[in-house]
């Protein structure tokens, strides 16, 4: 009875001091931020996003320092939490912002709510999703899965969802965060295929905080991506093949992790899964390739412009 919805929250945050307890749904999650400099000591400088919503709307929720090693892992999209004791700030501006997969969500981008150690402590619980009452009002998590024949049709940075069998894997890379800084992003190049196209997925797939899954991406495996934004540059000449990358809100799984998911339940993905069993798996065995260099984009046709 005392617990309030966002949609309130924004209205009256102004004028309160102390806030009522929240029920919300996990919607996206993004990576594990750490802000970290030699100057600064700070125990753990770890900062991670979630867009959580109830029946009101969605709206960001910050996980800060000590309770990210603590929280990060356990609060997963579906995840139903009760919070108590959080603050509320104004929205950082220059935040990422995942695409709902519901478009019509309500969303409240003047606030964020955070979730500190201290002043105040928060509070985090998590309800199992057995003991969720349906008068709750919240929202199910949506996705957007596309099919590969579906992928030439959209639009550069269209965000989407895909699934696919892998039948190719590549070495993990590294390329400079910044062009003299000491910092590297990890990524790896992948092929998938879903049966609806002669052509495999390109994806472009980054290590997020998720590492124990991407050393698991291997030939033969059931890969789904969430949040993957379209690339394709039309100004090269011939244009160079459309690919997906990740973005700061991307999820990855592949087989074993898949259990209890909330995309389990997509129409695309139970067809996928429908095209899996009537495939030979001896004869995609063969035609799967891991690790080697991959060099792609192409690089340009001459060594000058390169």
């Amino acid at each position: 009875s005392r617990v309030t919805s966002l949609g309130q929250l924004e209205m009256t945050w102004r004028s309160r001091l102390h806030f009522p307890p929240l029920l919300v749904r996990v919607l996206h999650k993004s990576r594990l931020r750490y802000y970290g400099k030699p100057e600064k000591k700070m125990d753990m400088p770890y900062q991670a996003y979630f867009e959580v919503a109830d029946g009101s709307g969605m709206m960001s929720v910050v996980l800060w320092n000590s309770l990210c090693p603590e929280w990060y892992n356990s609060m997963k999209v579906g995840t139903v939490l009760l919070l108590e004791q959080y603050a509320i700030k104004t929205s950082y501006p220059f935040k990422t912002q995942p695409t709902p997969g519901d478009s019509q969500m309500k969303r409240f981008t003047t606030i964020e709510i955070s979730l500190n150690v201290r002043d105040p402590p928060t509070k985090i619980s998590i309800i199992p999703e057995e003991m969720v009452k349906p008068e709750w009002r919240l929202p199910e998590v949506k996705y957007r899965f596309i099919t590969r024949s579906e992928l030439d049709d959209l639009p550069n940075n269209h965000s989407c969802d895909v699934i696919g069998l892998v039948t190719f894997v590549g070495r993990a890379e590294r390329t400079r965060k910044r062009e003299h800084g000491e910092d590297f992003w990890l990524y790896r190049w992948a092929h998938a295929i879903d049966g609806t196209s002669d052509q495999p997925f390109i994806l472009e797939l980054f290590a997020t905080s998720q590492p124990d899954v991407f050393e698991r991406i291997h030939p033969m495996t059931y890969l789904v991506c969430t949040q993957m934004r379209v690339v394709r540059d039309h100004t090269e000449n011939p244009p160079s093949r459309t690919y997906l990358t990740t973005s700061n809100e991307s999820q990855i799984f592949v087989s074993g992790w898949h259990k209890g998911q909330p995309y389990t339940k997509d129409t695309k993905v139970k067809s996928f899964i429908r095209w899996t069993k009537t495939q030979n798996e001896a004869d995609q065995m063969k035609k799967a390739v891991i690790g080697g260099y991959y060099p792609f984009p192409r690089p340009p046709n001459n060594f000058s412009k390169y």
